[in-house]
């Protein structure tokens, strides 16, 4: 066939419409020689949309003439045309394809875009503030229930208040549950809180972190860094699994830094991961061993929830982001404060959390860690299954070692 030029690919030539079924295909129709077709004119691939409308609007029938009209109750206006042909993807011959619509300048907001989340529970560790804040922000706008899970319950409820005022009613869906990672037994607390009020988790986001601590150690004699950072929230997940079911979705945030963990298949044991001596203890070396372990688990939790139908993701939210993670030591503050304007806003650095914890194309895709809302390569030690069957060993042994029969793991 031949078709004009054009500067798009997805551009449709004259004479052709874009339409879509109930359903959510894509379909083709050309007004010239009165046909239809499933595929693109100009690329041949098919293309679907969500089943769900945007955020606001409405499907309707016209009582007069029987057509289906779309309403834009915020904007106030009707089209006959499907508002979510405008978020249309590509269909995917293998679940693993990509196409990359996002990258390090996208923000949290442009990915979820168009999508309503009304009827789906997300629960996020540190959502106060920083990345956590933006992420709960931005999915609280688009509908979506948030538990913040925090230990200061007086900024949760501040950064509620404040969510509230930019959408208002979104106060009803949000609620702040007390959570302090430095505890294994408030992390058990925590999550039967949890499974007494909500029957299904969709979205499970393990947010919160700690950077540049020096060392000290938690109510239960761990090294803070890799209790904060890995153990307990480690744990969390276990705890609350039986919420998780076929579509939910867990997201890690780790950072490029697990790159330079020192860990390996000899040393990763409780004496490494948490020291017992300030004489053996180097902050970042302590927080990049953490964030190589959200890496391990996560590739370990997506091998064994995989029949389940649930996918699991980690990510590099972006480098130096200006949040509240670098307070614990001047030297740090200024570091990050002196490449602030070269690196993500807190809305930029939320988009990978929120694209693995919501777009379509990752349906049937687990296991997969993520920068600037694309695949990329793992390091090396992050990749190995013996490591990672071996910290979700150790972890199990240590947490048992603190709780006893008040826990009992796999």
């Amino acid at each position: 066939m031949n078709l004009p030029d054009s500067d798009s690919e997805d551009e449709l030539p004259p004479g052709w419409e874009e339409r879509v079924t109930t359903d959510g295909n894509v379909y083709y129709a050309n007004h010239l020689i009165k046909q239809t077709q499933w595929t693109h004119p100009r690329t041949g691939k098919k293309k679907v949309v969500s089943g769900e409308l945007p955020f606001g609007w409405e499907r309707c029938v016209d009582s007069n003439t029987g057509k289906v009209l779309y309403v834009d109750h915020e904007n106030k206006r009707t089209t006959y045309t499907d508002p979510r042909l405008a978020f249309a993807i590509e269909q995917k011959e293998h679940s693993n394809d990509y196409r990359q619509r996002f990258d390090a300048s996208s923000t949290a907001l442009q990915v979820l875009h168009g999508r309503d989340l009304s009827g789906k529970v997300a629960l996020i560790t540190g959502a106060n503030t920083g990345i956590g804040f933006e992420t709960a922000r931005s999915l609280a706008k688009h509908g979506c229930t948030i538990i913040f899970a925090c230990r200061n319950l007086k900024a949760a409820n501040e950064a509620i208040a404040t969510i509230n005022k930019e959408r208002p009613g979104a106060i009803e869906k949000c609620e702040a549950i007390s959570l302090n990672l430095a505890s294994l037994r408030s992390v058990l607390f925590f999550a039967e809180i949890v499974k007494e009020k909500y029957k299904t988790l969709d979205i499970l986001i393990l947010n919160a972190g700690v950077f540049g601590l020096s060392y000290e150690k938690t109510e239960d004699d761990l090294e803070m860094t890799f209790q904060v950072n890995h153990l307990s929230q480690f744990l969390l997940t276990l705890l609350l699994q039986p919420l998780l079911t076929v579509g939910s979705r867990v997201v890690i945030v780790s950072s490029e830094s697990h790159r330079f963990a020192n860990l390996s298949l000899e040393t990763l044991c409780p004496s490494n991961l948490s020291p017992d001596s300030s004489h053996t203890y180097f902050d970042m070396r302590a927080y990049n061993n953490s964030k190589l372990c959200n890496v391990l688990f996560g590739r370990e939790l997506a091998k064994r929830l995989q029949n389940q139908g649930i996918s699991v993701f980690s990510l590099h939210p972006g480098n130096m982001v200006s949040s509240n993670i670098a307070r614990n030591w001047w030297v740090y503050k200024l570091a990050f404060a002196l490449v602030r304007p070269f690196t993500k806003s807190l809305q930029q650095a939320a988009s990978t959390t929120i694209y693995c914890a919501t777009v379509h194309e990752l349906v049937g895709v687990t296991g997969v860690y993520f920068n600037n809302c694309y695949p990329c390569e793992e390091s090396a030690l992050a990749k190995r299954d013996d490591m990672a069957k071996l910290l979700w060993k150790v972890s199990v042994e240590m947490i048992q070692r603190v709780l006893g029969d008040d826990c009992q793991l796999e």
